[in-house]
């Protein structure tokens, strides 16, 4: 049964605190699917305060509080920013790749010894890339969890062509020649535009990804319906408020977004690091309840990747 108009305008979330009849009736005036981070962040506010009672005068201060703390977050980061030019420090945004590889059964059949060289001259170029300063390279393996793909290689540095040049010499090794690339995505680092208020100390910087070499890594590409562009930044803000809370309720998930408009077919990538899948899985039911789900257009295939050492992942493959 569909939710009626009027159902929405009298929609309120579950209280934790006693809230006065003019309190709530202020909450109503605010759109029904923002109105839930707006009610808890009041909350939050009054518990704070070590307040028992929300009246018309606590939602008044807290938002006022909110607002201003959000406009000190970025009037400090345009300075920061205005600074960091000043200085001619010129943050240097990052490429990223996300590659994964299918291996064709064929090589599986081959002599021993032309299989081990093969493996090896494709261990070789990942190490030494993975020796250089230039890029940050971590291997991973999806063998025995996904039929499509076998292994990813996570690439991230300054240069797309120097993706370029890496590839071409794991194409021309033994194994290279019997590896199909069954998906690819390209993106980039950017700051984020949007404020973390329940945790300001958040790192907002999303220019350099350091990767935290959890166990598990959890990827997929990303769409937002135009709806969703077609909002005013403070409605986007305050549906990414919700999304933000739930995120930091998961602590042992750590999330890093890279950016594809434009480079590829995606608008986002996202990549979860983590060493409690069961986390995951808890925190991306909880984020399918939020306001922000409705705007999602596409958010597959999503691929379960295990972190290994450059020569395990490819022994993985079970081809020495």
């Amino acid at each position: 049964m569909s939710i009626d108009d009027k159902e929405l305008e009298e929609f309120m979330p579950d209280l934790e605190l006693e809230w006065t009849d003019e309190a709530q009736t202020r909450m109503k005036n605010v759109p029904f699917f923002v109105r839930k981070s707006v009610v808890r962040g009041i909350e939050q506010y009054a518990k704070d305060k070590s307040l028992a009672v929300v009246d018309d005068g606590v939602v008044s201060r807290a938002r006022q509080e909110r607002e201003g703390a959000a406009m000190e977050m970025a009037r400090k980061k345009k300075e920061a920013e205005q600074q960091a030019a000043a200085d001619g420090k010129i943050v240097q945004r990052q490429y990223v790749s996300f590659t994964f590889y299918k291996l064709d059964p064929v090589f599986r059949r081959l002599p021993k010894e032309e299989r081990e060289r093969g493996m090896k001259e494709f261990i070789d170029v990942l190490e030494e890339y993975d020796n250089s300063s230039d890029m940050i390279l971590l291997c991973y393996s999806m063998v025995g969890l996904r039929g499509d793909v076998d292994i990813m290689i996570w690439r991230i540095c300054h240069s797309m062509e120097e993706f370029q040049k890496m590839t071409t010499r794991l194409l021309q090794t033994g194994l290279g020649t019997y590896l199909n690339t069954p998906y690819s995505y390209l993106s980039m680092t950017k700051r984020s535009m949007y404020m973390d208020f329940i945790n300001p100390e958040h790192e907002e910087d999303r220019t350099h990804i350091i990767p935290g070499k959890a166990k598990y890594l959890f990827i997929y590409p990303f769409v937002k319906t135009r709806e969703w562009y077609l909002l005013t930044q403070f409605t986007r803000q305050g549906i990414m408020d919700e999304h933000i809370y739930i995120g930091n309720k998961y602590p042992t998930v750590k999330l890093n977004t890279t950016y594809s408009f434009g480079i590829d077919d995606y608008e986002f990538v996202v990549a979860f690091e983590s060493d409690c899948p069961d986390d995951f899985l808890d925190l991306v039911q909880e984020l399918r309840e939020t306001e922000g789900s409705r705007y999602v257009k596409e958010d597959t295939p999503i691929f379960t990747c295990v972190a290994m050492s450059i020569e395990d992942t490819i022994k993985s493959l079970g081809c020495h």
